[in-house]
């Protein structure tokens, strides 16, 4: 009986302590590995020797343009290939992706985590790099692809090709952006532009679970594992297994529920409340939230390790007021959804179109739909006029973009709204766009700050350096 010769595995990376120490934990876990510091010296052993994987950093020398991925792909495709990074970028994360590599995992990496991904990465086939002809999508294919996110603005173009490239793979995702932006919607399109596009698309509101109901809602529970569990529930999470989880309004979970989470997500399965076998789980893992994440872990309300797990991809979606003539697609397109069915209404006025572009809709999407909605139902003729629309969409008409209105004339409503936006812009100003120090000098919560710069369309990302 011959022994089966141990899967070799090449290690590149220029921390000469990660480096040893990823050696000798994958040696005893019975790989046999060869570590080299840089790019370089990874191609020679490929060019000389057989290896199962490898596993490589991004920021080393010889690889600061990916060399090193791309000419494993290209020579060597057979070969599955793991990144590790301690620098993640958007850039380079798509760009990985879409060469087809296995896994891209930051640093620190807990090593069960890494060896579960080797494990994974040299039992299953390589997919095939994915490597378009041209570097260059045409504005009219992604817009095809993908004709549930409307527009053709830079904005929406640049995200609509990060969406195509990272549809295919299984790398968690995080969205960000203002209310309204549409979060769901490019989640949604993510999803169905995956492998995982026949199995369930799962919502979890985050803002909708009790803290004390969580682990029973997300994992399921079995009769009589508590006052009132009158027969077995299956979780939100079983519900999604081999598609999507999405949660939505990330950044409302308690840091209690954000624990228990992160136990799942990092070890694919779960303990159903009452039950003592645990129930495994394959799913993916995306995310939305109009909190400054990064601000919430700094400030000891969000967990770091929780947000690196989720935010392996980070999309920021862009408001509607930097989307140009999207606007007026998005209205086009609303106006025959929403109009009542017997409504003759058909168009915008000269001055109505011009309105919608001059606004800063501080509600984005959301706001126009409802804007839309009322207007064309209020009208009364085949076109929507000015006079049909809100009263602060009208006088943002004379107003302009910043909401400036000569206090001797002005009522004092305008006046004390002028005033209050003057107020908030200056703090903002002052306090680098940190929500928290500004909410703090006006003697507000976090959460009244939030209302307030909404209210007055102001984003905080605006006065950040």
């Amino acid at each position: 009986m011959t022994n089966t010769p141990a899967r070799r595995i090449l290690i590149a990376d220029d921390e000469p302590l990660y480096l040893r120490t990823t050696g000798e934990l994958l040696r005893k876990s019975g790989y046999e590995c060869v570590c080299v510091p840089d790019a370089q010296q990874a191609l020679e052993a490929l060019q000389t020797q057989p290896f199962d994987l490898i596993l490589s950093d991004l920021n080393m020398p010889g690889n600061l343009k990916l060399e090193l991925l791309r000419a494993g792909r290209r020579n060597w495709s057979h070969i599955p290939l793991i990144v590790v990074t301690g620098v993640p970028s958007i850039p380079s994360a798509i760009e990985s992706i879409r060469l087809g590599i296995t896994d891209y995992l930051l640093k620190p990496v807990k090593f069960e985590d890494l060896l579960s991904s080797v494990r994974r990465a040299i039992s299953s086939p390589v997919k095939a790099a994915s490597l378009p002809a041209s570097e260059v999508h045409e504005q009219s294919e992604l817009s095809e692809r993908y004709p549930e996110i409307l527009g053709r603005s830079a904005p929406v173009m640049e995200l609509l090709e990060i969406i195509d490239r990272l549809a295919e793979s299984d790398a968690n995702v995080l969205i960000t952006g203002e209310s309204g932006t549409g979060k769901e919607v490019v989640a949604r399109a993510i999803h169905q532009h995956s492998h995982r596009r026949k199995h369930n698309f799962q919502v979890i509101d985050c803002t909708a679970i009790p803290e004390s109901l969580f682990e029973s809602v997300l994992y399921g529970h079995v009769k009589g594992s508590f006052t009132g569990a009158v027969k077995d529930q299956a979780g939100l999470l079983s519900l999604c297994h081999q598609g999507t989880a999405f949660f939505d309004e990330l950044g409302e979970l308690p840091l209690t529920s954000q624990a228990k989470l992160l136990r799942a997500i990092q070890e694919s399965k779960f303990t159903p409340v009452g039950k003592n076998t645990q129930v495994e789980v394959d799913t993916r893992f995306i995310s939305a939230t109009n909190r400054d994440l990064e601000t919430e872990v700094k400030e000891g309300r969000f967990r770091q390790d929780l947000f690196y797990r989720l935010g392996v991809i980070h999309i920021e979606l862009p408001p509607l007021r930097e989307r140009g003539a999207d606007v007026l697609l998005l209205a086009e397109h609303f106006l025959p959804q929403l109009k009542p069915s017997r409504s003759p209404v058909s168009s915008f006025s000269a001055e109505t179109r011009e309105c919608f572009q001059q606004y800063g809709w501080p509600g984005n999407i959301r706001e126009l739909r409802n804007v839309i909605e009322r207007a064309a139902t209020l009208s009364r003729s085949d076109c929507i006029e000015l006079s049909d629309l809100p009263e602060q969409l009208r006088r943002s008409q004379h107003d302009g973009e910043s909401p400036s209105v000569d206090l001797q004339d002005a009522s004092r409503n305008q006046a004390v709204e002028t005033a209050e936006h003057s107020y908030l812009a200056s703090l903002l100003e002052k306090h680098g766009g940190n929500i928290s120090q500004a909410a703090q000098q006006a003697g507000l919560s976090r959460q009244g700050m939030h209302k307030l710069l909404k209210k007055h369309g102001l984003s905080a990302a605006d006065y950040r350096n």
